[in-house]
């Protein structure tokens, strides 16, 4: 516990560093495609401060040499210079914007396309030991932290820094008395800045964990609504959010109070600046020691001079937030997929549906084994069941068999050949499933049913549909197969899901079938219709059933009770129960409970 304690907080501390070489030039990678943009933008930049530069001291040049000296041909000169420089300003501002939202954009979209990309090559393994909710955060919210420093950080950084050294330059030349007098105000702007960011570092990691906090909880509020009214909980429920949203709300304040305090703060020391160049600039102009253009000339780049302080400091957050989210995105992309390719694997032939395990045995990541030597072999078109208790190794076993896993020993064959050796996506094309918890996709029925065979037409998707019973209460709906599928499927039953899902798998016309305890959620006369659905489906086709209702696997071809990853039972359902072993037991249990519930005695 200390040291899985200790462990964490040494990533927390990692990942509050300001700035990680490894992160950053990784993360500049993606924005090697679009250096020529990131260029002219730089350009743009550098015309916008040499321009910020000059303004002041051609409003000192137009005060001193024309205006004090009524020169109105040179007043007009000066004055259309000024109009052409704003003019520039303007340009040179707009385009490095646009530019850096253009190129942060396009990286935005590249980085979370490669996520994307990444998570579906990454295997069951990962999606199973990760939470959702997390894995959206990376995607979503820490690639938009990095594409903010990305775009806009870098160049800011760049150009408010020269700005501050142009300034500083400027100013001195022009009055190193006056210049030193106005600096003078620095340390202080220098220990204000530094004691932020210290516990603006704090801070803003906690608002970042509050909210995740805060998602967290209404998400899984939102979800279990159901049961939080079935139970009458709806009171407790709302003091948990209740106590979540309050630490949200108060690290959000403490954050908003440093800002709050920090910002005007700096302010009042740029005002400070701004008084001793009126006081101290005043009285040399007074005394013909110093130009009033000079004076008007300072006072304009006071003004410029704290913005950039400014912005430099709310980069310091920014920089630290990016740091943070690069490291989880990178974590994220360097993951490596347990279940991959070989360079040498080759498409999968048309399967005929000959399927065997041999001395498999299947362990998880903490590497204690849930499956131990099985030896199956399914001839082609046979319907294996298998059933048991929860964690026997049903699911397992058709994971290795569709290899969302591979085997830690020995080898699962389909028609002689090692699933290893074959690439993944010929062999899933061939093969169908129907999950317990039926997921269709928010779209069309039609849509749905067609989701492995995109170009099917109409007459398949409905020939399908009919083979899988869920053709009359399709056509029954508002909107037939056009009718759009909620999210989550709420606008079906779960048995109506079901048959849909049914019926994705028979578009495919799959050679393996693997079917997930497909009755386990459903009422009686659904399950009738799914299990007529299923007899068709399964016609002619290698299929492993993991059944929980041991009335739906009677016809199977044979029957394998598991326990404990192994095998310990094989044969017909007529078989098992002439054998009077552990199957014999399960079905005079469901069949008497079955009875019970029906109240017949």
């Amino acid at each position: 516990m200390a040291a899985s304690a200790v462990t964490h907080n040494e990533m927390d501390q990692k990942r509050g560093q300001v700035f990680d070489q490894r992160v950053l030039s990784r993360m500049l990678a993606y924005l090697r495609p679009h250096r020529h943009r990131m260029i002219l933008a730089m350009l743009l930049m550098l015309v916008g401060t040499g321009l910020n530069l000059a303004i002041p001291y051609l409003t000192k040049i137009a005060i001193d040499q024309y205006i004090t000296q009524k020169d109105s041909q040179g007043l007009n000169q000066i004055a259309i210079l000024l109009t052409a420089a704003f003019v520039i300003l303007y340009g040179a501002t707009a385009g490095q914007q646009y530019m850096l939202s253009l190129v942060g954009q396009r990286v935005l979209a590249t980085l979370r396309d490669q996520l994307f990309r990444h998570l579906q090559v990454l295997p069951l393994g990962f999606h199973d030991t990760h939470i959702t909710g997390v894995t959206v955060s990376r995607v979503i919210n820490d690639v938009g932290v990095i594409n903010d420093l990305m775009s806009q950080g870098l160049v800011t950084l760049l150009g408010d820094t020269l700005l501050l050294v142009g300034i500083i330059i400027v100013m001195l030349s022009m009055s190193p008395l006056l210049a030193l007098l106005t600096f003078s105000v620095i340390p202080i702007m220098v220990i204000l800045t530094l004691l932020y960011n210290r516990k603006a570092r704090y801070a803003f990691r906690q608002t970042r964990a509050k909210i995740a906090a805060l998602v967290g909880n209404l998400a899984e509020s939102i979800s279990g609504m159901r049961v939080i009214q079935a139970f009458s909980q709806e009171e407790l429920t709302e003091k948990r959010f209740e106590k979540v949203n309050r630490e949200n709300r108060d690290v959000n304040i403490d954050a908003m109070t440093l800002s709050f305090l920090f910002l005007p703060a700096v302010e009042f020391l740029g005002m400070v600046a701004t008084c001793i160049v009126l006081w101290i600039g005043g009285s040399l102009v007074a005394n013909l020691t110093l130009t009033l253009g000079v004076v008007v000339a300072f006072l304009a780049y006071v003004t410029r001079f704290f913005q950039p302080i400014q912005e430099l400091s709310q980069l310091y957050t920014t920089m630290q937030t990016a740091m943070a989210g690069g490291e989880r995105v990178l974590e994220l992309l360097d993951t490596y997929p347990e279940v991959e390719d070989r360079p040498d694997a080759v498409e999968m032939p048309p399967i005929q549906g000959h399927v065997e395990f041999q001395h498999v045995s299947f362990a998880y990541r903490n590497n204690v084994k849930v499956l131990h030597e099985i030896d199956l072999t399914i001839q082609k078109g046979q319907t294996v069941a298998l059933v048991g208790q929860t964690g026997a190794g049903k699911s397992s076993i058709a994971n290795l068999l569709a290899r969302f896993y591979d085997v830690t020993e020995g080898q699962v064959l389909i028609d002689g050949i090692d699933v290893r050796t074959i690439k993944q996506q010929s062999l899933r094309r061939q093969m169908g499933l129907v999950p317990q918890d039926p997921f269709l996709f928010t779209g069309t029925i039609a849509d749905n049913i067609r989701f492995g065979h995109p170009a099917a037409p109409d007459s398949a998707v409905e020939e399908a549909a009919r083979l899988a019973n869920c053709h009359e209460f399709i056509i029954e709906t508002p909107d037939g197969y056009n009718t759009q599928i909620l999210e989550g499927g709420v606008n079906l039953s779960n048995g109506q899901r079901q048959l849909i899902c049914i019926a994705r798998a028979a578009l495919m016309d799959p050679r393996i079938i693997i079917l997930d305890e497909a009755t386990a959620s459903v009422d009686t006369m659904t399950e009738v219709l799914i299990q007529k659905a299923l007899n068709r489906l399964l016609s002619g086709r290698t299929a492993v059933m993991i059944a929980h209702r041991l009335s739906t696997i009677r016809n199977a071809d044979m029957i394998c009770v598991m326990l404990q990853g192994r095998i310990v039972e094989r044969g017909s359902h007529g078989q098992l129960l002439a054998q009077g072993g552990i199957y014999h037991d399960l079905y005079e249990h469901q069949f008497a409970k079955a009875m019970a519930d029906q109240g017949v005695s």
